[in-house]
């Protein structure tokens, strides 16, 4: 078996690099401003990014399009010309590879432990692309809230749990939006780690580059090798925020740019909304009861940059700032988002993070808080004056360790002996054949995860196979402002060069006018 493990990422390895040479050489979108087809340049005027957490493909969608629907629960039955989805096949629920087999988790287990989603364990639990240890090295059973207490009512405190899903009974707001917009079933992580890693990998396609303030030798556990510029492994707080003083015992800064100095740099309106940024002490209880603060600081990526940072939180001067150059740095409170949405300035590019108890993380959140979260914010934005040319990309920021049965290509080597285990000790991918090499800890891509497009431009109840990761969203934002690409900083290249595009989830001949619009009960996740 040993044998045959490093010509399993051999074969990631070549797919990898084909699928790169397609991103690199292919024209920009019909959707882009900058595109190649008038007939495109003008449908989109606002992206609207939901950034979730802690969830993978096969936890949420591995039995899509198929429920259970048992008496007393939503139910979900879909449409005859739903399309496949790369998920649990038979045998692989009834005779998987791991220590046990994926169970399905009711409505009534919506609030479970967190798992274990570490830089070095993931991988571990990858296995070379086996896919066969999770329950080994992925389960965590950790059941504290976000602030670290012990977090009441959750279920599966046991390994076994980090190889169960949901479905349409329970995530029926995420299907039915599959069934009349469109989805991937083929997107990533870009890199292997938890939620810093997906969060920068957002904004800049990037996890090197970072400095160690708290502890200027660096913090192995967060910021391995940190000679100079490290790379971002795990959880550290962000340098330039007071909320994460002094909660974090390592906090670091990040050089070069991020999507938000593209912006600025256009003249676009933008800004990074989050729940709980304006009172970083302020709390909210989730369906079972466990409180938890709803601010995050090392899940808001932007404060990691000082060019892009608002340390003390400061709120804008008035709601016409909002987007814009200003106290407030494009940092705000979600709150925010909505005051300038009912005012009529819905900002060119707008990312919206939900409080921690709605952000569906396992712990403290859960697919229940999280779809209340998902369905009024979205139900909101269809009944704006912007809809008929607004984008919204549901994406998340890393697996929280779930079970996922589908090998990411490699296109990110490293060789770190004590933190990469891909393809045996020390080892990820192969360093003579993968796209991206130099910076060490950036194994990628990772755990595959959910990608949804949602809008009036999207085809309908349409499964996108093509391979696309977390900086494919920030390529698709650059593409779209023509912002040009993020390139080579701190030493390694942004993933943004290589990213797959988004593109294919479009429909060509829609015109925005149509209304594509799906209004469903924040509760139920069903059409009202």
């Amino acid at each position: 078996m040993k044998l045959k493990r490093p010509l399993i990422i051999g074969a990631a390895v070549m797919v990898a690099m084909a699928l790169v040479g397609a991103a690199l050489v292919g024209p920009l979108g019909v959707f882009a401003h900058g595109g190649s087809e008038d007939a495109g340049q003008q449908r989109i005027k606002h992206v609207v990014v939901i950034f979730q957490e802690n969830v993978s493909f096969d936890h949420y969608f591995g039995t899509y399009p198929h429920a259970t629907n048992p008496a007393g629960q939503p139910r979900f039955t879909p449409r005859s010309d739903t399309p496949t989805v790369n998920g649990l096949a038979p045998a692989l629920l009834t005779h998987n590879p791991n220590l046990a087999n994926p169970q399905r988790l009711d409505r009534s287990q919506a609030v479970t432990c967190d798992q274990d989603h570490r830089y070095l364990d993931e991988q571990k639990a990858a296995d070379s692309g086996l896919m066969d240890k999770f329950v080994e090295f992925s389960s965590g059973g950790s059941c504290v809230d976000a602030n670290g207490n012990p977090s009441p009512s959750s279920y599966g405190r046991g390994k076994k749990i980090v190889m169960d899903y949901y479905d349409g009974n329970t995530v029926t707001a995420l299907w039915n939006y599959a069934q009349r917009f469109a989805m991937s079933d083929n997107s990533y992580g870009t890199s292997f780690g938890p939620s810093t890693v997906g969060a920068l990998n957002l904004i800049a396609g990037q996890t090197h580059g970072a400095t160690a303030v708290a502890f200027p030798s660096g913090d192995p556990q967060n910021v391995p090798n940190n000679i100079g510029h490290g790379t971002v492994i795990g959880d550290p707080g962000p340098a330039f925020d007071d909320c994460a003083v002094p909660s974090y015992s390592t906090r670091v800064s990040m050089s070069g740019k991020n999507v938000g100095d593209l912006l600025n740099t256009k003249g676009m309106t933008w800004g990074w909304f989050q729940g709980g940024f304006r009172d970083c002490n302020a709390t909210h209880t989730n369906i079972a009861g466990g409180a938890s603060k709803d601010y995050i600081p090392h899940h808001q990526p932007f404060q990691y940059y000082q060019s892009t940072a608002n340390p003390h939180h400061t709120a804008p001067a008035s709601v016409a700032e909002i987007g814009h150059a200003g106290l407030a740095n494009h940092q705000y409170d979600l709150s925010d988002f909505w005051a300038a949405v009912n005012a009529g300035n819905m900002p060119a590019v707008s990312y919206l993070k939900a409080a921690a108890y709605q952000d569906g993380h396992a712990g403290y959140s859960d697919p229940l808080d999280e779809q209340t979260f998902l369905v009024n914010t979205i139900n909101a934005l269809q009944k704006s004056k912007d809809w008929d040319s607004t984008a919204v990309v549901i994406a998340y920021d890393d697996s929280d360790g779930w079970y996922d049965h589908a090998l990411a290509p490699v296109v990110s080597a490293s060789s770190d002996p004590q933190y990469d285990a891909l393809a045996g000790a020390g080892l990820c991918g192969s360093t003579s054949s993968a796209a991206y090499l130099g910076a060490q800890d950036r194994c990628g891509y990772a755990v595959r995860q959910p990608l949804l497009l949602i809008s009036p431009l999207a085809k309908h109840n349409f499964v996108d196979h093509s391979t696309t990761d977390q900086s494919s969203i920030l390529s698709f934002i650059e593409d779209t402002w023509t912002l040009g690409r993020i390139g080579v900083e701190s030493g390694a290249q942004s993933f943004d060069g290589i990213a797959g595009s988004l593109n294919g989830m479009f429909d060509p001949g829609a015109n925005g006018n149509d209304g594509g619009r799906l209004i469903l009960d924040p509760t139920t996740g069903q059409p009202k």
